[in-house]
Formats: structure tokens, sequence, C-alpha cells
């Protein structure tokens, strides 16, 4: 009875451990100044033991920011020692190998003490809007024109923030007041952390969290262990090919299960290219053990126990750039990972895996700014859409999500604010999804135009425009992209491009794949495609 009640009661408090966190992280979501951050959630938040083991996450968040935060603070730790921390300090760092892959993805981690005693750390990662260099985009030849590049260091010593470092940032970014306001917001979503665990600790009479810990660890790992045993054993392969920037970059995996372990090399993927579309291990190893824990365990908690059971590999290449190769639009890539890794598990498990789907975001950073000889306005205008998901067994795909991202819709009306654009339209895109048993996810259309009197340029972070996302089993391909302006001419997916004033951008975002033979499609499922505007009776999987 004794270890019956211990155990509800560590329940207890691991509950109010996410708590805790999910109040860290919505925080940062009530004081960012980015749209990105504010509106879409594109951030993390965890807490960690004094090892630098992640116990908890919020559930707000991207796999990219939150795998990539429980491997980076070891390297906080590391670097800054022990011996140098402080209560009230909070250390930062954007660099792309330590952090999560590219420049403009803050990352702050806080020491938390209950007096004199390390108790554990907070983190959390943001997208800020600008980081200086080229901006954001694929169009830089190394991290050195990417932007400022801020090393592992402290933000604040014992609660004085470094007035040198936010000196240096104000003079070598766009929009200093949103990125410097992100900065304060990611130390108070520490803070907050921090200070909810402390009450915590006090209201419960814990003088540490290593009882917590073992209790987490433990369970977490057994459970995951379990599920891994139950797999088959074996190697299985799967190649994707990508858009890439002008040219077609192959995508290699291969997933062992062997004993109690899952490994996943990426032998064999292209070498890393000339632009920023590079990817570093740590944005890889992110999206690869979140493919993993999608098929193998999905409802057991993301923490260290469970993740160390996944391990990647693979020498230099696209997936495992080196620097000082360009990454900034490492997410490009890094969001084809999963259907990579899912691509050679459903040869382990078939039936069980969902089609491939449009994968990558569809980002837009707008530089928008007064016609010449026109009054206006200036502003940096980021932009997140989603494309349609591949269908899943037994399931039409999920239109317009953000998979495996995890973002959420920005809303129209704040991304006008933020500038002198006009959004006018953004809508279900009828015929995208592609054919099966089971629809593939549709994709959107969005018709986006400088305000009166402006123009702007843009970064085209876009895939899936020459190479649609596959069907399984049977099932067709989704829609490819396209990107064009309104009098019909085809820009590039990827690097900045102009859109001068009175023209409008139109995007047709790509659909997922569909699972099934379409013969097996039921009637009354196509007839609900048809009344809702679906599918209008064009060939599916093709262009409007």
């Amino acid at each position: 009875m004794r270890d019956q009640t211990q155990d509800i009661r560590m329940q207890v408090m691991w509950n109010r451990l996410i708590s805790v966190v999910e109040e860290q992280a919505l925080t940062l979501l009530r004081t960012a100044f980015s749209t990105s951050v504010r509106e879409a959630g594109d951030l993390s938040a965890g807490v960690f033991d004094p090892e630098g083991r992640m116990l908890a996450q919020a559930v707000t968040g991207t796999p990219g920011h939150v795998n990539t935060m429980a491997e980076a603070v070891l390297h906080f730790i590391a670097e800054i020692g022990r011996e140098n921390m402080f209560a009230g300090d909070t250390y930062v760092t954007n660099d792309p190998w330590k952090g999560t892959g590219h420049l403009h993805d803050i990352t702050m981690v806080s020491p938390s003490f209950l007096g004199d005693d390390l108790v554990g750390f907070f983190a959390c990662t943001a997208h800020v809007v600008d980081v200086g260099g080229r901006g954001f985009g694929a169009d830089a030849k190394s991290v050195y024109e990417e932007g400022i590049q801020i090393p592992i260091m402290k933000f604040a010593d014992r609660g004085v923030v470094n007035a040198d470092l936010v000196r240096l940032l104000r003079a070598n970014v766009r929009e200093p007041n949103q990125v410097v306001g992100d900065f304060y917001s990611l130390a108070a979503c520490n803070d907050v952390g921090h200070r909810r665990l402390v009450a915590m600790m006090q209201e419960i009479g814990l003088t540490s969290l290593d009882a917590l810990g073992d209790f987490i660890f433990t369970r977490t790992h057994a459970a995951t262990l379990q599920r891994i045993r139950a797999l088959p054993q074996g190697a299985w392969s799967n190649e994707l090919l990508t858009d890439g920037y002008d040219a077609p970059v192959k995508l290699a995996a291969q997933v062992e299960i062997k004993g109690d372990q899952v490994n996943v090399d990426f032998a064999g993927s292209d070498p890393a290219s000339r632009y920023g579309i590079n990817v570093p291990i740590i944005y890889t190893k992110a999206y690869a053990c979140y493919a993993l824990k999608c098929v193998i365990a999905p409802d057991i908690p993301n923490n260290w126990a469970s993740l160390a059971l996944f391990t990647i590999s693979s020498p230099e290449n696209i997936l495992n750039a080196a620097r000082p190769a360009p990454v900034a639009v490492r997410h490009v890539i890094g969001h084809m990972v999963p259907d990579l890794v899912l691509g050679a598990l459903a040869k382990a498990l078939p039936g069980q895996v969902l089609a491939e789907g449009a994968a990558a975001l569809w980002n837009i950073h707008m530089s928008v700014r007064p016609v010449a000889g026109a009054k206006g306005k200036r502003a940096e205008i980021l932009m997140f859409n989603s494309g349609g998901m591949g269908a899943r067994p037994g399931l039409d795909g999920l239109s317009a999500t953000a998979f495996p991202s995890g973002v959420m819709t920005m809303p129209i009306e704040a991304t006008e604010h933020t500038g002198p654009i006009v959004v006018w339209r953004k809508e279900l895109r009828p015929d995208s999804g592609g054919d099966g048993e089971y629809r593939g996810g549709l994709g959107q259309i969005i018709e986006i135009e400088p305000a009166p009197g402006h123009e702007f340029d843009f970064s085209a972070m876009f895939d899936r425009v020459n190479h649609p996302a596959a069907g399984r089993d049977g099932g067709g391909a989704g829609a490819a992209g396209i990107v064009a302006l309104d009098d019909g001419t085809v820009l590039k997916p990827k690097g900045w491009q102009h859109v001068p004033a009175g023209r409008r951008l139109i995007l047709h975002l790509p659909g997922g794949g569909g699972y099934g033979a379409p013969s097996a499609r039921s009637a009354a499922l196509r007839e609900d495609d048809a009344v809702k505007g679906y599918v209008t009776g064009e060939s599916l999987g093709k262009k409007p």
C-alpha cells in the first residue's frame, strides 16, 4: 500500500511538473513580439534535471525545437561550467550546431536554484523575425552570411542583463525592437518556470528532483522498451527525392531495429549543398526521433529516457552538414526527414504508416517597402503556411496541417497587422489530395499583394514543386506546389524574388498522398468530397 501511495504521489507531482512547463510556454506565447511565436507557436519549453536530462516538455512547441533543445542543454552545461552558474543567470545561443539548426532560433537556458542548491534547468527556444545577414533565405554560401552568431554565453549574470550583447543585437538586425523584445520574452519564460517549480517544491516539501526524475525516467524507459521489443527485428531502407535549390536532392535512410535499440542511418544521402538548405545533425536527429516516436510510442511522454533508446548516425552530408555550411532554411530538408524515415518503417510495419505529405512548411519571409518616391512603411513579415498531410490507414489526410512541425496557422489579421500587405485569398485547394481508398489532405491557395504604394521582395522556401508527395499502398500522389504571379509568371520555389506594386503572389500549396487503391474508396466518401468541393472532377494529383 505504501508503494502504491508513493506512486500516486509521484504521478501527481509529474502532472504538476508538466503544468509548470505549460505555464512556462504560455508566458512566451503571451509576451513574444514575433507573430511566428505569438500566433503560430514556433517555440519550445522544457524542464531538465541537474545533469541536463529533459524531464518534461510543454505540449506547445515543435519537434524541431523540443528535441534539439533536449540535446542543447548539455552543450550549455559543458561550456558555461557549473562553477560559473548562479541564481538569476540566463544563458543564450543561436549556434546552429549546438542549438536548433539555424541562426534564427534563439535558445535560452536558465539554472534553477532552491536556496544554494542547483535543482534543475529551464530551457526555451523561439524563432525571431531577423538575425541580420542576407535575411531568412537559402541564398547564402556560408553561415557567416546568414546573420549574427551568438556563441553560448550569458544573457544575464545573476540577474543583470548583458548590455553589450543587447547593443550588438540592435546594431546587427533589421527589427531591433522585435528581436530584443523576444530575447526578454525568452528570459521571462524561463523565470516563470523557475518560480513555479520552486513554489511547487516548497509546497510539497521536496529538496531535489532526484526521486521524481527517477520515477519519470524509469517508467518512460520501460514503456518505450516494451514497444521496441514488440517490433520486428531487421533493417529497412528508403530514399526520397526533394526539389533541392537548383537541382534535386536525394535523401536516404536505413532504419535498423536490433535488440533494445532503434537506429536510423542517413548514409547515401547527397552531399551538402552550396546553398542554405543544409541540415546540422542535431536537427536531423530531432525529426528522425519524432518520426520513430509517432509510430512506435506516440502516447509515451517525450523525455530523456524515451529519446535515449533511439540513435541516429550519418556521415557528413546534407543531413549532417558541417560548419560553416549555410543552414538558414534547414527546415525545408529537415521536415522531409519524417517522411523519409516513415517510408522505411512502412516496410517493417505494412499497413500501419501514413502516406507522404507536403512535409516542409511553405514559409514566406517578405521584406516590404514603399515604391520609389512614395510614402509608406517598411516591414519584415514572416508567414507560416501548411500543405496537406498524407492519408492514413483508415482515415483521410488532414488538410492544411503542419506535419511534422506542428505549428499553428497564423491568422490573416495578425499577419496583415505586421506590415503593408493584403492577403486576398487563403483557402483549401480543390483536387490537391492524392486519390486512394483514403484521400490525401488538401493544400491551400494563398494570394498576397503589397498594399497600395508598396512592393516587396520575398524569400521562397518551398518544396514539393517538382517532387510531389507520394501515395502509399496504391494511393495516388498529392498535387505538386506552384509559385507564380497573377499575370502567369512562374517563380522559383527557393530564393529571393520580387513582387512589384499592383501584382499578386499566388501560392498553390502541395497536397498529401493517398492511401490504398482508389478503386476501394467508398461511394459515400466520394460523394462527400464532391459536396464539400474537395474534388471537382478534375484528375486528382495534377495541377489545376
